[in-house]
């Protein structure tokens, strides 16, 4: 697997990871905790591998951008946390931001 589809399968791991912590309840459920604290070293293992061919402002960026919309969508979801339109765009401001670092960062 390629260093882009790395970056998308701990985005993901991190959304998933995030959610569990949620269902943790404070870390009252230690299971979802042990579970999320497991996923989330192994999407730190997979950034650091990134991490050697994509630039880091670029990596974290597309990480933080892509994991704000997918974690906001899965509250919405699957927790039915409250999804503004105000929220939306300023979901969408972060995301447009990440691409335009990407695309103005030469690759490594």
């Amino acid at each position: 697997m390629g260093a882009w589809g790395t970056l998308a399968c701990c985005i993901v791991g991190e959304v998933i990871a995030t959610s569990l912590l949620t269902r943790s309840e404070g870390l009252a459920r230690p299971a979802f905790a042990l579970i999320s604290f497991v996923i989330l070293g192994g999407c730190f293992w997979g950034l650091s591998q990134v991490l050697t061919r994509i630039p880091m402002g670029v990596a974290y960026a597309i990480w933080a951008g892509v994991g704000i919309a997918l974690i906001c969508v899965a509250g919405w979801i699957f927790f039915r946390q409250p999804l503004t339109t105000v929220q939306i765009v300023c979901v969408a401001l972060v995301i447009v931001g990440s691409i335009g670092l990407s695309l103005s960062t030469n690759p490594i």
